[in-house]
């Protein structure tokens, strides 16, 4: 696993650069720059407002005596997203719209209840009741 993790803090910074050197390139530095900014600027935006929908959506679930356990995963999934929307790159971008996005956010909160319900089965995590 150690590996892994190690493999793509190599690959997807270098990934990144190359992207953006062919990007600056192509349309040149100071619009590919404009590009990354707007690109932050949207982020974050959309960080904000899917994060107070998501909040919104949890009050009332505890109103109701629910628990509100998708708008945790919608949590976790915007807090993730909007941290690489304002990482500069383009790959970052595209990943941290896919997580923001309610449409493709369904996949990644798959994913993420699949990995802490592994986790809690192999006794990693491990959860109580006062």
């Amino acid at each position: 696993m150690l590996r892994w993790v190690l493999a793509l803090f190599i690959l997807i910074p270098a990934l990144e650069l190359v992207l953006l050197i062919q990007t600056g390139k192509w349309i040149g530095a100071w619009a590919t720059l404009a590009l990354l900014i707007l690109s932050g600027l949207f982020g974050a935006y959309m960080a904000k407002r899917e994060g107070k929908r998501v909040w919104d959506y949890a009050q009332f679930k505890l109103a109701k005596g629910e628990l509100p356990t998708d708008s945790i995963l919608d949590g976790i999934c915007i807090f993730i997203g909007g941290a690489l929307l304002l990482l500069p790159g383009f790959l970052s971008d595209i990943a941290g719209l896919l997580l923001l996005l309610p449409l493709t956010r369904g996949i990644a909160k798959l994913l993420v209840l699949r990995y802490i319900t592994k986790r809690i089965g192999q006794g990693k995590i491990i959860l109580f009741r006062r």
